[in-house]
Protein backbone atom coordinates (compact mmCIF):
# COMPACT_ATOMS: atom_id res chain seq x y z
CA UNK A 1 0.00 0.00 0.00
CA UNK A 2 1.20 3.57 -0.44
CA UNK A 3 1.70 5.36 3.03
CA UNK A 4 3.23 8.61 1.60
CA UNK A 5 3.73 10.60 -1.59
CA UNK A 6 6.43 12.85 -2.60
CA UNK A 7 7.96 14.76 -4.39
CA UNK A 8 11.41 15.20 -6.28
CA UNK A 9 14.18 13.35 -7.54
CA UNK A 10 14.45 9.63 -5.50
CA UNK A 11 17.81 9.35 -5.89
CA UNK A 12 18.36 12.42 -3.38
CA UNK A 13 15.61 11.35 -0.55
CA UNK A 14 16.75 9.17 2.71
CA UNK A 15 15.25 5.89 1.59
CA UNK A 16 17.64 3.20 1.14
CA UNK A 17 15.01 0.73 -0.94
CA UNK A 18 14.32 2.32 -4.39
CA UNK A 19 11.77 0.04 -6.73
CA UNK A 20 11.20 0.73 -10.49
CA UNK A 21 10.11 -0.54 -13.74
CA UNK A 22 12.50 -3.01 -16.61
CA UNK A 23 11.52 -4.42 -19.11
CA UNK A 24 10.89 -8.01 -20.33
CA UNK A 25 13.55 -7.78 -23.18
CA UNK A 26 16.09 -6.92 -20.94
CA UNK A 27 17.17 -3.56 -22.37
CA UNK A 28 16.96 -1.19 -19.83
CA UNK A 29 19.33 1.76 -21.40
CA UNK A 30 16.58 4.44 -20.75
CA UNK A 31 14.80 5.91 -18.59
CA UNK A 32 14.72 5.85 -14.96
CA UNK A 33 16.69 2.29 -15.42
CA UNK A 34 19.01 3.97 -17.67
CA UNK A 35 19.64 6.42 -14.76
CA UNK A 36 20.27 3.35 -12.40
CA UNK A 37 22.27 0.94 -14.64
CA UNK A 38 24.75 3.81 -15.56
CA UNK A 39 25.30 4.97 -12.11
CA UNK A 40 25.14 2.02 -10.07
CA UNK A 41 24.17 -1.42 -12.37
CA UNK A 42 25.72 -1.60 -15.54
CA UNK A 43 24.84 -5.03 -16.28
CA UNK A 44 21.15 -4.47 -15.67
CA UNK A 45 21.51 -2.11 -19.47
CA UNK A 46 21.58 -5.47 -21.13
CA UNK A 47 20.79 -7.95 -18.97
CA UNK A 48 18.39 -9.93 -21.53
CA UNK A 49 15.10 -11.92 -21.52
CA UNK A 50 13.39 -11.60 -17.98
CA UNK A 51 9.92 -13.24 -17.44
CA UNK A 52 7.40 -10.63 -16.23
CA UNK A 53 7.35 -10.46 -12.30
CA UNK A 54 10.27 -11.05 -11.85
CA UNK A 55 12.36 -8.98 -9.41
CA UNK A 56 15.96 -8.19 -9.98
CA UNK A 57 17.67 -6.88 -6.79
CA UNK A 58 20.86 -5.63 -6.35
CA UNK A 59 22.65 -3.34 -3.25
CA UNK A 60 25.19 -0.68 -4.40
CA UNK A 61 26.62 1.60 -1.43
CA UNK A 62 23.85 0.89 1.02
CA UNK A 63 20.93 1.45 -1.43
CA UNK A 64 18.91 -1.75 -2.47
CA UNK A 65 17.90 -1.55 -5.77
CA UNK A 66 14.98 -3.74 -6.81
CA UNK A 67 14.27 -3.21 -10.71
CA UNK A 68 10.76 -4.60 -11.46
CA UNK A 69 9.88 -6.59 -14.84
CA UNK A 70 6.48 -5.33 -14.96
CA UNK A 71 6.20 -4.28 -18.83
CA UNK A 72 7.40 -5.39 -22.20
CA UNK A 73 8.45 -2.99 -24.98
CA UNK A 74 6.01 -4.77 -27.77
CA UNK A 75 2.89 -3.32 -28.63
CA UNK A 76 -0.19 -3.61 -25.50
CA UNK A 77 3.30 -4.38 -23.27
CA UNK A 78 1.55 -3.05 -20.24
CA UNK A 79 -1.23 -5.71 -20.05
CA UNK A 80 -2.85 -6.35 -16.44
CA UNK A 81 -0.99 -3.49 -14.65
CA UNK A 82 -2.43 -3.53 -11.74
CA UNK A 83 -2.11 -7.06 -11.27
CA UNK A 84 1.96 -7.40 -12.61
CA UNK A 85 2.97 -4.36 -10.55
CA UNK A 86 0.94 -5.96 -6.84
CA UNK A 87 2.62 -9.18 -7.84
CA UNK A 88 6.22 -7.41 -8.05
CA UNK A 89 5.43 -5.47 -5.19
CA UNK A 90 4.36 -8.22 -3.26
CA UNK A 91 7.81 -10.17 -4.38
CA UNK A 92 9.95 -7.46 -2.86
CA UNK A 93 11.78 -9.05 0.27
CA UNK A 94 11.35 -7.29 3.65
CA UNK A 95 9.29 -5.38 5.54
CA UNK A 96 11.30 -2.57 5.52
CA UNK A 97 9.67 0.83 3.25
CA UNK A 98 10.24 0.94 -0.60
CA UNK A 99 10.64 3.87 -2.11
CA UNK A 100 8.81 4.07 -5.70
CA UNK A 101 9.34 6.28 -8.66
CA UNK A 102 5.74 6.91 -10.76
CA UNK A 103 5.74 3.88 -12.66
CA UNK A 104 4.59 4.58 -16.13
CA UNK A 105 4.82 8.26 -16.06
CA UNK A 106 7.95 8.80 -17.91
CA UNK A 107 7.84 9.13 -21.53
CA UNK A 108 8.83 5.34 -22.62
CA UNK A 109 5.75 4.20 -20.04
CA UNK A 110 3.40 7.01 -21.88
CA UNK A 111 4.44 5.77 -25.38
CA UNK A 112 3.96 2.22 -24.51
CA UNK A 113 0.90 2.07 -23.01
CA UNK A 114 1.37 2.50 -19.41
CA UNK A 115 -1.85 3.98 -17.52
CA UNK A 116 -0.52 5.19 -14.07
CA UNK A 117 -4.00 4.86 -12.69
CA UNK A 118 -3.61 0.98 -13.07
CA UNK A 119 -0.25 1.04 -11.66
CA UNK A 120 -0.91 3.21 -8.72
CA UNK A 121 -4.33 0.88 -7.99
CA UNK A 122 -2.00 -2.39 -8.11
CA UNK A 123 0.83 0.12 -5.59
CA UNK A 124 -2.44 0.44 -2.94
CA UNK A 125 -3.32 -3.04 -3.27
CA UNK A 126 0.06 -4.77 -2.41
CA UNK A 127 1.60 -5.83 0.80
CA UNK A 128 4.53 -3.76 0.66
CA UNK A 129 4.83 -0.13 2.42
CA UNK A 130 5.41 2.13 -0.73
CA UNK A 131 6.76 5.68 -0.54
CA UNK A 132 5.76 7.13 -3.91
CA UNK A 133 7.78 10.12 -5.78
CA UNK A 134 6.47 11.58 -8.20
Amino acid sequence: MIIMEKSGNILMGNEKRIAFAVNTQGVNDAGFAGVVSSRFWPELAHVGKTELGTVLIKEVDGIEFFALCCHSLEKDGWKNQEEVIKKCFDAIPGDEPVASIAIGTGIIGVLSGAEFEFIKAGMQASKASIILYF
